[in-house]
């Protein structure tokens, strides 16, 4: 079915929703690689003015990956909630963006929508929204998790503290949490990507992190981020898993590429919660995105790149996960050109992730032959964290020495908590004050290695 729109003399047709939906997007360095992005921005209007009018039952009639070839659209519409759905069945998309941004859409009634909305719903609203439009309907999606630590509650702003080492040197890996946890971060996880995916490489990663958590009766969850096979295998002979990690993509195809699919998934997690590790929850899946992994596969099937990263939200809504986070700006400049195509689409994925019913976070980050810098990530943590995202990365200096790329440090999540008034996870900042990391005002300031926690948490270190 195609589609038309006219601006002035000038009549514009799509022939199809993929074309559709692509040519409505932001400018994106990928949909240009991929042949598939507006000619023109007047185009591109034309093509959000079509999107505007298109009723969200054409996203249920219509699908831009085939059914019969892609078992990620069988999941997005076998598991489709029709009553969910009800209450905007008669909207369009731009009807949808109007109602998203009113005041009856309020967190209680955003949470119980996100079952009847399709990725590609997600996806088609985000497009024709501001990037102030993007952070105030995300900010009023709320969405809790809990393993150890309790996750995505107002006034929070959680950290997965990431001590990656080129080596996997365990000195050098302790020294990175040391220096993060007196700076306060990790209470989402420390994650550590493995510099080489063995399984005795990975077990010794994790008995290194739990026989941290142990000593310091600290209240977190780590994570090795292996191949979820990887991950299985730990878990069979006995390893101390507290989070299976896999990257996930919105096609089948490109899921393959990752060497997974659902039913891998599925042991996995059926594995992970059969441990029963966590204290106050036991959602126990970490998941990881970004824009451009289908493409980067050839397995975008002809659609945007944001659309399909929305459809990754779907795999990874399936497995009740305790993080989902894109890694924004990760995989290059040839999908995110500069930091203005990164910033926004750090906005779509924590919106169109949170509307789907995600605990979303942010890896806030670029690679050093992207047209960003420093400067431009504060301003995506800034703007994320007035979204209410439920955590961001944080390494050592800004600076992965592993995986080569530029993130966020330590110090700006703490800037950035005292700035907002935020503060970590609730049994992590009670943690914090019972080590007694925080000053007189229930603040952690930045640590001085004169202080006596530092002190004697570097004595028991030792």
């Amino acid at each position: 079915m195609a589609y038309t729109a006219t601006l002035g003399a000038t009549r514009y047709r799509f022939d199809d929703l993929r074309s559709l939906m692509a040519k409505a997007s932001p400018r994106r360095s990928g949909d240009e690689l991929a042949g598939i992005a507006a000619a023109s921005e007047a185009e591109r209007v034309a093509a959000r003015y079509a999107l505007a009018d298109l009723p969200l039952q054409a996203f249920l009639e219509r699908d831009l990956v085939p059914y019969e070839d892609d078992e990620v659209t069988r999941l997005i519409v076998d598991t489709h909630d029709v009553q969910a759905f009800a209450p905007v069945a008669h909207m369009s998309v731009g009807e949808l963006r109007d109602w998203l941004l009113s005041y009856e859409a309020d967190a209680a009634v955003l949470t119980a929508l996100a079952p009847g909305l399709t990725p590609e719903m997600a996806a088609a609203v985000s497009k024709l929204m501001r990037n102030a439009d993007l952070i105030a309907v995300a900010a009023k999606c709320r969405v809790a998790s809990a393993f150890r630590t309790t996750l995505g509650r107002p006034g929070t702003l959680a950290s997965r503290l990431q001590p990656n080492h080129p080596t996997d040197d365990p000195a050098g890996i302790a020294a990175a949490v040391l220096d993060g946890l007196l700076f306060g971060m990790g209470d989402a996880v420390i994650g550590i990507n493995p510099a080489g995916d063995s399984v005795a490489d990975c077990i010794g990663l994790l008995e290194l992190l739990d026989e941290l958590r142990r000593r310091f009766d600290i209240p977190m969850q780590s994570c090795v981020l292996a191949h979820v096979t990887t991950s299985l295998k730990a878990i069979e002979r006995g390893a101390p898993v507290d989070l299976v990690f896999q990257s996930v993509a919105g096609t089948e195809g490109a899921n393959l590429g990752f060497g997974v699919n659902l039913a891998l998934l599925r042991e996995a997690h059926e594995a992970a919660r059969a441990l029963k590790r966590g204290t106050v929850g036991q959602q126990c899946m970490y998941f990881e995105t970004g824009q451009g992994s289908a493409l980067s596969a050839g397995a975008h099937h002809g659609v945007d790149q944001q659309t399909l990263e929305a459809r990754a939200y779907a795999v990874a809504r399936a497995f009740d996960p305790l993080l989902v986070n894109t890694v924004v700006g990760f995989i290059g400049p040839e999908y995110l050109y500069d930091a203005r195509q990164i910033v926004r689409a750090g906005l779509e994925d924590h919106f169109c992730g949170k509307l789907l019913g995600l605990p979303m976070g942010v890896d806030v980050c670029y690679t050093n032959h992207a047209e960003a810098d420093q400067d431009d990530m504060d301003v995506l943590m800034h703007l994320l964290a007035n979204a209410g995202v439920n955590f961001l990365i944080a390494v050592p200096g800004a600076d992965d020495v592993m995986l080569n790329y530029q993130s966020l440090s330590f110090h700006d999540v703490l800037g950035l908590r005292h700035t907002l008034g935020l503060g970590p996870a609730p049994e992590f900042a009670q943690w914090l004050a019972r080590m007694g990391l925080l000053d007189g005002q229930g603040r952690l300031p930045p640590p001085s290695a004169g202080s006596a926690p530092v002190r004697r948490l570097l004595g028991a270190a030792r």
